[in-house]
């Protein structure tokens, strides 16, 4: 990929690691910031790059501390608006308070759709973001939204596996639609975990839908925080039969110590979010997410379509 002096790459704090493996595919340095905490907790930025008439990416993942790293990313994005850049596009491997898109019960805010308002006030003019919790969250914007896929990175590493009796599964139905379309690239069948949420922690699961008995199991996800749900969908499969399981996780929370005690063989998920501190439960393999997202910002460079990135 050749380098292109006509934009350029910043990143916030959240995820440097994958700031810099995105420019070194894009072929490019990123771009040198100033960031400083007053001792009240306040965020100073300056941009020690001259940006004027340039077209400007910033990657921040809203992860770990999405309150701290949101307010960063608006700090940034006024400040290089400030210094006149042409455009500002955030890519957002991690999109925070995605669950809280829609009022499911009274008085609640719907606070996905607070932080596409804030992002756009800022002066955004652009959103990348990859496997949002729900479709519907591109809607908030009245701004152009590229919705990335990991899903074609999952399909090429589970195939190379050459595993045998592959049945996908899907945790609940709400990750019925994602599920579908991993089991159609892989061309095998499809089941699903009909759950019941008692509380924030804890699930209960009524009945698996689909033949699992004698399969080998890939629960599917868009994202993993406590691991309640994949660790009972796991154990619904194994006692219907099912002779192993793995799990596929774009987004991997991994909060506290919910898959204690299960019994998924391997998590592949990607690099959308820092590694845990804390060592996990299950092996954790990653792929990374820097290629895909260096070629998108290339394709939005370069005008060329997003669309053909996610063909299998």
């Amino acid at each position: 990929m050749e380098s292109d002096s006509s934009f350029m790459l910043f990143a916030g704090s959240s995820h440097e690691e994958l700031a810099q493996n995105v420019a070194r595919q894009l072929q490019i340095p990123v771009g040198k910031v100033l960031r400083e905490t007053f001792p009240d907790g306040e965020i100073g930025i300056q941009v020690q790059e001259n940006v004027r008439g340039k077209d400007v990416f910033v990657l921040q993942s809203l992860a770990r501390r999405p309150n701290h790293y949101l307010m960063e990313l608006l700090i940034m994005v006024d400040a290089l608006k400030r210094a006149s850049v042409r455009s500002v596009c955030v890519v957002l491997p991690y999109y925070a308070y995605g669950r809280q898109d829609r009022k499911d019960k009274g008085r609640v805010p719907i606070t996905a759709k607070l932080v596409a308002n804030l992002l756009e006030k800022a002066g955004v003019t652009r959103v990348m973001v990859m496997d949002l919790h729900t479709e519907q969250i591109q809607g908030f914007f009245d701004i152009p939204v590229d919705h990335l896929y990991a899903r074609p990175i999952f399909i090429r590493t589970i195939q190379k596996l050459r595993c045998k009796d592959i049945v996908v599964v899907s945790p609940d139905v709400g990750s019925n639609k994602m599920a579908r379309k991993f089991a159609e690239d892989l061309h095998v069948d499809l089941a699903i975990v009909d759950k019941r949420r008692v509380n924030s922690t804890h699930v209960e699961v009524n009945a698996v839908i689909g033949d699992v008995k004698g399969k080998h199991v890939l629960l599917v996800d868009d994202m993993c925080s406590t691991g309640g749900t994949l660790k009972t969908a796991a154990k619904a499969c194994l006692e219907e039969g099912a002779t192993s399981v793995d799990a596929i996780v774009t987004h991997g929370l991994f909060v506290g110590h919910g898959l204690k005690g299960s019994r998924i063989g391997r998590m592949f998920v990607t690099d959308t979010i820092p590694p845990p501190e804390e060592k996990q439960e299950v092996k954790l393999e990653y792929v990374s997410v820097a290629p895909l997202l260096a070629e998108a910002i290339d394709c939005v460079v370069k005008a060329k379509s997003i669309s053909s990135l996610f063909k299998c």
